[in-house]
């Protein structure tokens, strides 16, 4: 039996968008509007079953990424998705692909009255996980995959002193702009979320060079694998 899958996917940047538009346009599409923000609706073919896919183009940080995944998930999808490009903290170097465990806010700063980084009062939770399922998949189609902590924050890390703080204050791996902001809605949802990341620079005093080289390149491993994920998911029974 045909299965009504839908699933979302998310990212930030134009240019990292560019080249899944690239893909997409040259099939059958339906362009999505939401806000300010923009996108594509398309199928996915599995096997057995195809997937519907709402891709969104978001803009950077938090607020933006999270307007996205909220109205994603009013349009009917049941599995959010995220891929772009990160600075790299520990453990990884550029290049490398990654998919988190976990993510936080590490620009949310209660600490003036008593909180812990990044805690949020009468919140249960503030930092989110991701769905194992989709993490394992994407390890059986990437080799050498890493994993890790995520922080997302509202500015661009090119610090060395910072990185330091982010590797010392939460055991960071890898920052970006918007992934703990979806987490967020996801895991306050109910709804399965995982996201793929390339380490774009070390998030030092040289980073802003790095990120724009690699941010311009016209990769095309990330989109592909969040599409061959996509296409298993559609055929698992486990979705």
């Amino acid at each position: 039996m045909q299965k009504n899958l839908k699933v979302g996917i998310i990212v930030a940047d134009v240019d990292e968008y560019r080249p899944l538009a690239d893909f997409i346009e040259k099939g059958e599409f339906k362009p999505f509007k939401m806000l300010l923000q923009s996108g594509h609706s398309f199928l996915v073919a599995g096997k057995k079953n195809n997937a519907e896919v709402i891709s969104a183009v978001c803009g950077i940080g938090k607020v933006n990424a999270a307007v996205a995944a909220m109205k994603l998930i009013d349009e009917g999808c049941s599995i959010i998705l995220n891929y772009g490009l990160s600075g790299g903290i520990s453990g990884v170097r550029r290049g490398d692909i990654c998919v988190p465990e976990r993510y936080l806010e590490h620009d949310f700063d209660l600490t003036g009255i008593g909180y812990k980084p990044c805690e949020k009062p009468a919140q249960d939770r503030y930092i989110y996980g991701c769905d194992k399922r989709i993490t394992d998949i994407f390890s059986s189609i990437i080799p050498n995959i890493k994993g890790g902590t995520a922080v997302s924050g509202d500015h661009f890390v090119c610090n060395c002193d910072e990185r330091s703080f982010l590797l010392e204050t939460f055991g960071a791996n890898l920052c970006d702009m918007e992934t703990a902001a979806i987490a967020y809605v996801c895991y306050a949802s109910g709804t399965p979320f995982a996201a793929l990341r390339r380490i774009s620079d070390d998030a030092g005093d040289d980073a802003a060079e790095s990120y724009r080289d690699m941010n311009t390149d016209g990769d095309i491993s990330l989109f592909k694998a969040v599409l061959d994920c996509i296409r298993i998911i559609a055929d698992s029974e486990e979705f």
